[in-house]
């Protein structure tokens, strides 16, 4: 959620910060602007809306000046309005600002009975008022900074800038993510390296309580009481080529397409293929000696943990607690340093699931990371760190970081079963043999499945409720599948394991009500298909995606029967990923809403 750049340089800067805001659309927003200072002035340009209605303004009414900060806003404090977008100016002080400032209304109290006029209804524009007010105490803008951040409370990263001092911006962190880059002659500040990868490689990312005063020169970094911290530099894996579509309408369906490119690219680094064994970097938790195994993490990354589960349970014998980020942090789990974790998050910024590692790691644990950014803080924070290598996903909606997790899940599974000696070599080799063809078997889906889905779209559209069922690993898949189809079409769905069709949800089931049925032709299908006669016997509209074993046992009635090859249970998940990825994108594609920025959604939720 939202996006901070900022630029002190030595030539006009408006242009390049709104360039790296791009970059950070995947991020989610509702509003953005720029502000900069020239000749003694602080100017800003603030427009509602996509980054195209600021870039309009600018072209309209250029700005000028070598130094500048630029955010993009998903509202919180205040409604997605050019009053509420950052940047904001109080008296020669401008701020951008990520996260909440959870003290906010008492300091707000404070200072309008100080006489301080607020022009916005946002949490941000208390943090100008007080550094703005310590200016005027006769501080200097360290100073003032440092008191201000020693009275607000919350998660936040936060860029301040001064007209008095053209020459300087100064940042803060504690929680969302921030990092500084280093230029000749000019110095970057960015939400995260993407944003930063056209202007430099060499970054130095903050840690919580840093605060930094960034100059042409470079960046000194302190702690909030001021004293000097040393933070390594480093050179970045950013691309510095922006990501487009392609010949894809939507990010959304040119990420759908990569699922089997990307995946060969994750499986390489778990197996070796020639040799058909998992690698050592399944083995970088020494899951033999590990009595348990905690997993956390939020939205889709958390139905992957969940599917990632029963492999855990299944291949390795291993027991699984799992809960999502935001339950897990609060329920105060009694953990153990025989135990393990594991946390799941695309951008690896995930504030709930941040949080949950920090406690897993005040207890002892050891602690596992499946990210896709490696340079994340949740993946500088753990022991271990599995790169998904989906590669940037831009789609606010995940689909081939969803594919590329399980893909990932599936060999660490493995690797612990041969380290528990719960998976023999032969079991081993097969497993693997079996990862291998996924690549080939997504591409033939993808390729197979488009008209049909295309089709089906057209029908869900025009339904206002959809239910999912699934067993197994097929019931998280049916969750994610609900997930999809409500993120970006607006449609209410529910995922529900079929098992529980009978304790609540066959109440909703009529001749209006789809439902979609995830069954392939596994240990548990003829169980699946007792409940869609249940289905069936009360008029409900079956779409049945199952392979083609499960179409040639199955001779209920149907709306429309999706039959994929038939595969091996361990990679079935990923297989079925793709039609139930397709019909979601489709369906919203259909009903005309913004498919890659679904609205009220953002990619990287950086604050509780």
């Amino acid at each position: 959620m939202c996006g901070i750049v900022g630029i002190v340089g030595n030539k006009p800067v408006a242009g390049r910060l709104v360039d790296a805001l791009k970059r950070l659309e995947y991020r989610g927003y509702d509003s953005a602007g720029v502000a900069t200072i020239y000749d003694g002035r602080l100017e800003r340009r603030r427009a509602e809306g996509k980054l195209f209605n600021l870039e309009k303004r600018l072209d309209a009414e250029p700005l000028s000046g070598a130094t500048g900060i630029a955010h993009t806003r998903w509202a919180t404090h205040g409604v997605p309005n050019e009053a509420n977008a950052h940047p904001h100016f109080v008296d020669g002080v401008a701020v951008v600002h990520n996260g909440i400032i959870e003290n906010f209304s008492e300091l707000r109290d404070e200072l309008v009975a100080d006489g301080a006029v607020f022009n916005s209804q946002t949490d941000t524009e208390v943090i100008a008022h007080l550094v703005a007010r310590h200016l005027r105490e006769g501080l200097d803008p360290a100073e003032a900074m440092l008191k201000m951040l020693n009275r607000v409370t919350g998660a936040y990263a936060m860029a301040v800038m001064f007209r008095d001092d053209p020459g300087t911006i100064i940042a803060a962190r504690s929680g969302p993510p921030l990092a500084v880059g280093f230029g000749k002659g000019e110095t970057f500040l960015g939400s995260d390296a993407i944003a930063l990868a056209p202007f430099t490689n060499e970054i130095t990312y903050l840690v919580d309580g840093d605060c930094a005063l960034i100059t042409r020169e470079g960046a000194t970094i302190v702690d909030f009481s001021g004293n000097r911290v040393d933070r390594p530099r480093q050179l970045s894996q950013a691309t510095a080529f922006m990501v487009d579509k392609g010949n894809h309408r939507h990010f959304m369906e040119k990420e759908i397409y990569e699922q089997p490119e990307v995946i060969s690219h994750a499986l390489s680094q778990y197996v070796d293929f020639a040799t058909d064994r998992v690698n050592g970097m399944a083995s970088q938790i020494d899951f033999a000696s590990v009595s348990s195994l905690a997993i956390s993490a939020c939205g889709t990354a958390y139905l992957a943990g969940l599917i990632g589960k029963y492999w855990f349970e299944r291949y390795a014998r291993l027991p699984v607690e799992i809960d999502v980020a935001s339950e897990f942090r609060y329920r105060e789990m009694p953990l153990s340093p025989s135990q393990a974790a594991l946390f799941i998050s695309q951008s690896g910024e995930t504030a709930d699931t941040l949080a949950s590692l920090r406690y897993c790691r005040e207890q002892g644990l050891k602690i596992g990371a499946v990210v896709n950014v490696r340079e994340s803080t949740i993946a500088r924070e753990s022991d271990a760190v599995y790169p998904i290598m989906a590669g940037p996903e831009i789609g606010v909606a995940s689909t081939k970081a969803f594919t590329c997790q399980l893909a990932v899940l599936a060999a660490l599974a493995i690797g612990a079963g041969r380290a528990r000696d719960m998976v023999s070599v032969e079991e081993e080799k097969a497993l693997v043999r079996h990862l291998a063809e996924m690549p080939r078997v997504m591409s033939q889906v993808l390729n197979a499945v488009q008209p049909q889905m295309e089709s089906l779209s057209r029908e869900l559209s025009k339904c206002k409720d959809v239910l999912y069922l699934g067993r197994g690993t097929s019931f998280p898949l049916a969750m994610e599948g609900a997930l999809k189809l409500k993120e970006i079409s607006y449609i209410h769905a529910e995922g529900y394991a079929a098992g529980e069709l009978k304790h609540g949800p066959i109440a909703l089931i009529d001749e209006e009500m789809p439902v979609i049925v995830i069954a392939p032709h596994d240990r548990f299908f003829e169980k699946t298909i007792s409940n869609m006669q249940e289905v069936a016997a009360r008029g409900g509209r079956i779409i049945f995606i199952t392979d083609e074993k499960g179409a040639a046992a199955s001779k209920l009635p149907t709306m429309a029967t999706i039959a994929l090859p038939h595969v091996d249970e361990i990679i079935a998940p990923m297989i079925f990923s793709l039609p139930i990825q397709l019909l979601a994108y489709h369906t919203a594609v259909f009903m005309g809403t913004d498919v890659d920025q679904p609205r009220n959604l953002a990619k990287s939720v950086t604050v509780e």
